[in-house]
């Protein structure tokens, strides 16, 4: 239930983002955004790119609870996708899958991990937004990719029509957001580990 909940706020995030996209202040959309991983992290919902950064501090088994939250967080996506077909999701995935390299968008899924890592962590250290609120404008508006907000945007240019957003194309690209997005959020803990505590033990 977490993770459908923690879906359904990022979806909401995307749904904004499209409006603000189609009145032509994209930009602010990219701020509203936040209102997602703001509510995920106030009520403690499992948003699969706020957790995978903490799966070296969890044991082995914390990879099937991954594994239930990235489901769940496409059940939401589903959900809302299904209630807010859109046009404007229909140019985001048309530009994602045309000519696609996935290469870039792994790099892209990585960059946009880190991020999330650093939002998440902020919160979890100081108990503070800022980090989302700064975070989420940044992966929006450098073109990074997040795998539930990109979920979001299949699901609702599916809706709308676009067959394409159903594909196996539409699943390897999610796929390679997704170990993107995993690489991203554990390079922060795994060279912090190597920098400090060894520092520490030595």
């Amino acid at each position: 239930m977490r993770a459908i909940l923690a879906g359904i706020m990022i979806a909401i995030g995307g749904c904004v983002f499209i409006g603000c996209t189609d009145r032509g202040v994209g930009w602010v959309g990219a701020i509203l955004f936040s209102v997602g991983l703001m509510t995920v992290f106030q009520f403690g919902l499992d948003l699969y790119t706020g957790k995978v950064g903490y799966a070296l501090e969890n044991k082995p088994s914390f990879v099937i609870d991954l594994l239930i939250m990235i489901l769940g967080n496409l059940v939401g996506c589903i959900i809302i996708g299904y209630m807010m077909p859109s046009a404007t999701a229909e140019t985001f995935i048309n530009a994602r899958l045309e000519n696609v390299d996935y290469l870039r968008v792994l790099f892209k899924g990585i960059l946009c991990g880190i991020l999330m890592f650093i939002a998440a962590d902020i919160y979890k250290k100081r108990n503070s937004f800022v980090g989302a609120f700064i975070c989420v404008p940044v992966f929006i508006l450098s073109g990074f990719e997040h795998s539930i907000a990109d979920m979001f945007y299949f699901m609702s240019a599916g809706f709308h029509g676009l067959d394409i957003a159903f594909s196996m194309d539409a699943v390897l690209f999610i796929l390679v957001v997704i170990v993107g997005n995993a690489i991203g959020g554990l390079l922060f803990p795994a060279f912090m580990k190597e920098m400090y505590e060894k520092k520490k033990e030595e």
